[in-house]
């Protein structure tokens, strides 16, 4: 057991790779629709998120399996460093194709945090008790990155520029580069044998979710095409070689025995189901408010940053009192519940909505994902036995990520779908050689996030004796409809795991 002072600053470079993860989520997806309106190109919209999150996926389990054979230490400052030059390459981005390139070896370096910095913390404190306990230092970071995130990334937007949410990231990178390299005990485990990567199934798990995302992206926009089902066809290929590769694999990147054990399918279910929600909101409420109700940059990450305060709030309720109960997965039943309640509170807003009852609804997200994310790595560590506390941690991330990917995914395709369908439906009444000469314009959201793109047009429609202010209205009554039924699948999500939390079998926190 590592002395108090050691351990507090060894958890503080841990805390902040965790507040820098944190700090660029949220702080980016503010800046979001500042972006889109200065590169162009509303069809990369969900990328910039699942560029990040599908290269995370990849990087979790490999460098989670690399840290388990080699020691954490080193990679958790390769990741740092590779983080923030990543994050220079996002802020100097000129197009929308070169952001998402940037956010993928952004996510590459994300990924190298999640999968070895976060479990470092097992390593750190073998007794289960005690790791509940300096939770309060991962939520204390993550609090304050998500809680700084939204109003931060507003404000940065509106002032400086979308550049400036990117380069952000340095000054915390710097600092946590520094704890880590100077505080964080290098811990290696004897290994016999030589440590064979599984590489081609790592290239395998990437080409089957960059398949399956682009199939979920384009069969609602094009349907069942001669493409689209050669896409399908090649993504099954690609999983059945997976399962061949990783039988056969020594080391394989996804070992299958994981899940074999029905207590961590329940685990990683529930990640997945975790991941949906939390990414679906946290990029898509940005948008309702600055998109649908009109509101600026700085007024929607205001209101946003009640997830992130919350989700502090949550995680230190939880250190209290999880340890506590006779059955400690009730927990994970009540953040659900809360997700659910959320996801119904902002489905149901409008314009007219007082802000103070979307305040309560963020709050919810906050406090429900605060009594889920670290819940379900310390349950997971728990069932799977200190010799695969490494993978079994990083899995649980990777499977968040893949939520969150399917997540962001099948929204953006919902809202994009919609959007367009309603605003054709909106100008039918004009005619359709007029409809025909204004539908490209008005199916573009950015006229409802840039005020000169919007007051540029609204002028246009006057002098054609349109009235543009209406059909604005229209045109943001459709992106409202769009994204709150994607809110209400996010919410299903959510009412799904709280079934789902039942088939875990009743935890207990041994002494380590």
């Amino acid at each position: 057991m590592l002395p108090f002072r050691d351990a507090l600053l060894a958890m503080l470079g841990i805390g902040l790779v965790n507040m820098l993860v944190a700090l660029d989520q949220t702080v980016v997806s503010t800046a979001l629709p500042s972006i889109v309106v200065e590169l162009h190109g509303f069809e990369y919209y969900a990328w910039i998120a699942s560029a990040y999150l599908l290269a995370s996926v990849v990087t979790v389990p490999v460098f989670g399996r690399l840290g388990d054979y080699f020691g954490r230490k080193r990679f958790v400052i390769a990741a740092v460093i590779v983080f923030t030059v990543a994050s220079v390459l996002c802020g100097v981005a000129g197009s929308m194709p070169f952001l998402v390139f940037a956010r993928g070896l952004q996510g590459v370096g994300g990924g190298m945090m999640v999968g070895t910095a976060f479990a470092s913390i097992p390593d750190l404190f073998p007794d289960p008790r005690a790791r509940v306990r300096w939770q309060v230092v991962m939520a204390a970071a993550y609090g304050i990155g998500t809680a700084a995130g939204p109003s931060l990334g507003g404000w940065l937007s509106q002032h400086f520029g979308w550049r400036s949410t990117f380069l952000v990231n340095l000054p915390v990178g710097a600092l946590a580069l520094y704890f880590i390299w100077a505080h964080l005990p290098h811990y290696r485990r004897e290994r016999a044998g030589d440590v064979r990567i599984d590489w081609m199934g790592a290239v395998l798990v990437a080409l089957v979710l960059g398949g399956f995302q682009t199939f979920i992206e384009a069969v609602p926009k094009d349907g069942l095409t001669t493409g689209n089902v050669i896409l399908s066809a090649l993504v099954a290929a690609c999983a059945a070689a997976l399962l061949a590769c990783e039988r056969r694999a020594t080391h394989p990147i996804v070992p299958l025995d994981l899940f074999r054990d029905p207590q961590l399918v329940t685990l990683f279910t529930l990640s997945v189901l975790s991941g949906f929600v939390m990414f679906s909101l946290i990029f898509f409420a940005p948008l309702l408010l600055q998109g649908g109700f009109g509101l600026s940059p700085q007024q929607a990450g205001l209101l946003a940053t009640p997830i992130a305060a919350c989700i502090a709030l949550g995680s230190l309720i939880n250190t209290r009192v999880v340890i506590h109960m006779s059955r400690p997965t009730a927990i994970l039943s009540i953040g659900f519940g809360l997700l659910v309640a959320a996801s119904v509170g902002i489905a149901l807003a409008t314009p007219a909505t007082p802000h103070r009852y979307l305040e309560l609804s963020m709050a919810a997200v906050g406090i429900g994902l605060g009594f889920i994310l670290n819940n379900l790595n310390v349950f997971g560590q728990e069932i799977a036995g200190r010799e695969r506390f490494g993978i079994t941690t990083a899995l649980l991330q990777s499977t968040r990520m893949v939520g969150g990917m399917l997540g962001t995914s099948i929204v953006a395709t919902i809202v994009n779908r919609r959007y367009a369908s309603g605003v054709e439906d909106s100008l039918r009444v004009l005619g359709e050689p007029v409809a025909s000469a204004w539908r490209p314009r008005l199916a573009d959201p950015r006229i409802l996030v840039d005020e000169s793109l919007r007051n540029s047009l609204l002028m246009e429609l006057k002098r054609a004796g349109l009235e543009g202010p209406a059909l604005l209205d229209a045109a943001r009554h459709v992106l409202v409809q769009s994204i709150h039924i994607g809110v209400v699948l996010t919410g299903c999500a959510a009412l799904a795991a709280v079934f789902v939390v039942r088939r875990i079998s009743h935890i207990t926190f041994r002494r380590g």
